[in-house]
């Protein structure tokens, strides 16, 4: 989930989060992302991906939308409107899912909470939350469910890596080694409300917590004196890239679909209709022009979003995210190409600039952690 982050310009009308005076006071780099001002690194992102994978880290994503739907029609209406199928879904459980058009690409990627049985949490990217909760609540027309922006209600905190959970359970009500993976559980911190979420966007295991905004800068703290590292957006993207998570804006937008970014597993076309279900079996059924693969650079260089990839002369496809990797030490990057190349082992060329970079299509997640 998420965009990418862009330089901060003067003149703009940016939003913070509760945490904005943290982060200045840890000597964040602030940046404009999504519209909000926020940290993109503190020590440095090698330094702090690092101790992601190693220790624990502590990630602000406070600009994240929460969308609540809510009534006796909430679980029909998230089953037509999303792929994944919600109707698995028991209270504290979460799931990811999309938000799909007609022709079976992304609106937006997602996670949904079930919080009780006519209960339901959306959370969505930053950059798109106005245009999901409008996307959403346009479409609730007939069903008994009501949709609500509830995004200035939260904080979010994401403590990340092997010690998290560690650094966590003193501080926390109920034993949240409990937790298992998308499963949640609402709880104390520190004495604040929380819902206490076992996921995250880095690879490692970890914990999401959803606060008031009042008691966001206050465990923001203590989480910190317990042990976390503070970690902004720079680290947070070469962990997920590591770990080959889609980004909306690279992997992922309206011109992508599931199964072409390789996240066939969030499509349940037996389940019954939902917005896209026609354009996807009828992909399925005919087959994959390109695909979404993982590469290793073979040599010098980096090759980055909007880089091309050749193939006889001619341009094949596009890379989409690629950077240096901290924890491999070595340039790794994620590209479409057509299902002819797509195979491991596959021989690349990348046009970075002008100049041909080779590379090789290797497994994803390049970062598989230890269980």
């Amino acid at each position: 989930m998420e965009e990418e982050i862009d330089p901060m310009s003067e003149g703009q009308s940016l939003k913070r989060t509760p945490l904005y005076d943290r982060h200045r006071e840890a000597g964040a780099k602030i940046v404009d992302f999504a519209g909000w001002e926020m940290p993109v690194q503190y020590a440095g992102v090698i330094e702090e991906h690092r101790a992601v994978r190693t220790a624990a880290g502590l990630f602000d994503v406070s600009h994240m939308g929460e969308i609540r739907v809510k009534g006796s029609g909430a679980e029909a209406f998230l089953q037509r409107l999303t792929p994944n199928d919600v109707s698995k879904l028991v209270p504290g459980r979460a799931h990811y899912s999309g938000l799909l058009t007609e022709r079976g690409t992304y609106i937006d990627d997602l996670l949904i909470y079930r919080l009780a049985a006519d209960d339901f949490l959306v959370v969505v990217n930053a950059s798109n939350a106005p245009r999901d909760y409008e996307w959403i609540a346009s479409r609730v027309e007939g069903d008994d469910a009501e949709v609500t922006d509830e995004s200035d209600r939260y904080a979010l905190l994401a403590l990340q890596g092997p010690k998290a959970l560690e650094i966590l359970a003193p501080l926390a009500s109920r034993d949240v080694s409990g937790l298992k993976y998308y499963g949640f559980a609402e709880g104390e911190v520190d004495g604040a409300p929380a819902l206490i979420s076992r996921t995250g966007y880095t690879g490692e295991d970890g914990v999401e917590l959803y606060l008031s905004p009042e008691d966001a800068p206050r465990i923001w703290r203590r989480l910190l004196e317990s042990g976390a590292s503070p970690a902004g957006l720079g680290a947070r993207d070469t962990l997920r890239l590591e770990a080959a998570m889609a980004l909306y804006g690279h992997e992922i937008d309206e011109t992508t679909t599931p199964f072409e970014a390789g996240l066939d597993w969030v499509v349940k076309l037996g389940k019954g209709d939902f917005l896209g279900r026609d354009a996807l079996a009828a992909q399925k059924a005919e087959g994959l022009a390109r695909r979404l693969v993982g590469f290793e650079v073979q040599g010098r260089g980096i090759a980055r979003q909007g880089h091309g990839v050749v193939s006889e002369g001619g341009k094949a496809g596009d890379v989409t995210s690629g950077t240096w990797s901290p924890t491999f030490e070595k340039a790794l990057g994620m590209a479409y190409v057509p299902s002819a190349l797509a195979a491991v082992g596959t021989p690349l060329t990348l046009d970075v600039r002008g100049r041909s970079l080779p590379a090789v299509v290797v497994e994803t997640p390049f970062y598989r952690r230890s269980r």
